[in-house]
């Protein structure tokens, strides 16, 4: 079975439909979907309703939490602008997803880690920037999960690792390729490139295999968007692929 791996959309329709077209084109039998998907200035009931229509299994993200428990004065500014253009089908679809699901008995997916939906599985912070973690970091945030393949978002940063025990996916952002962020500290991540990513993998004779995608799309038309919803933080990463 050939699995399509995408995550952190952000609500950047125009990136998915991109990312959706191309998964179509290579032939997978599954695509799942791993969260943070419509927090942003962008177009999140549009995701929304793109991604209910999909038949795709998909997670709830930090960001979908954060969404559902947004107070003014209390949450970011793009989880309340996602929020305040939800309907009630889009709220009631929201709630009813879940940040983690064994999806097969050898496939595990979660947004952050098996224990935290806003937690980095695959990098750590460090002097600004998210490293690659360490042997220990991960397996600790593995914990008791034993699946051959386990996949994560949250990081933005396409990376896959074979390790000892699972194989472990990212398949990096549809959405978003540079933004900063303050938890647990200070961190800056960016991609360089304004292409959407996604990953495709494959069990091929008992083993893993993971491609990284990196396709275009119209992203200047959405960083457009971004500067006209009042966010140039967003409409520069968009437009370029860094935070600067």
């Amino acid at each position: 079975m050939r699995l399509a791996l995408v995550s952190d959309i952000h609500g950047n329709l125009p990136a998915l439909e991109a990312v959706a077209t191309d998964i179509r084109r290579r032939g997978v039998d599954q695509v799942l979907c791993l969260g943070d998907n419509l927090s942003g200035p962008l177009l999140p009931r549009e995701t929304a309703q793109y991604l209910m229509d999909s038949g795709w299994p998909v997670l709830a993200g930090n960001h979908e939490r954060q969404i559902l428990e947004w107070t003014p004065g209390r949450g970011g500014a793009s989880d309340g602008y996602a929020l305040s253009t939800l309907g009630s089908a889009e709220l009631a679809w929201l709630r009813a997803l879940q940040p983690m699901w064994q999806w097969a008995p050898d496939i595990f997916l979660c947004h952050g880690t098996p224990r935290q939906d806003d937690e980095h599985f695959l990098e750590t912070p460090r002097a600004g920037v998210l490293t690659l973690a360490s042997a220990a970091e991960i397996a600790d945030r593995l914990g008791a999960q034993r699946s051959s393949l386990v996949a994560c978002g949250h990081s933005h940063l396409p990376r896959f690792l074979r390790t000892a025990g699972p194989c472990l996916a990212n398949p990096g952002s549809v959405g978003l390729q540079a933004y900063v962020d303050d938890e647990p500290e200070r961190y800056v991540v960016e991609r360089g490139t304004p292409d959407a990513n996604y990953a495709i993998v494959e069990r091929i004779s008992g083993a893993w295999h993971c491609s990284q995608h990196a396709v275009p799309y119209d992203h200047l038309a959405m960083a457009a968007l971004a500067a006209r919803n009042g966010r140039p933080d967003w409409e520069r990463a968009l437009a370029t692929g860094y935070v600067g």
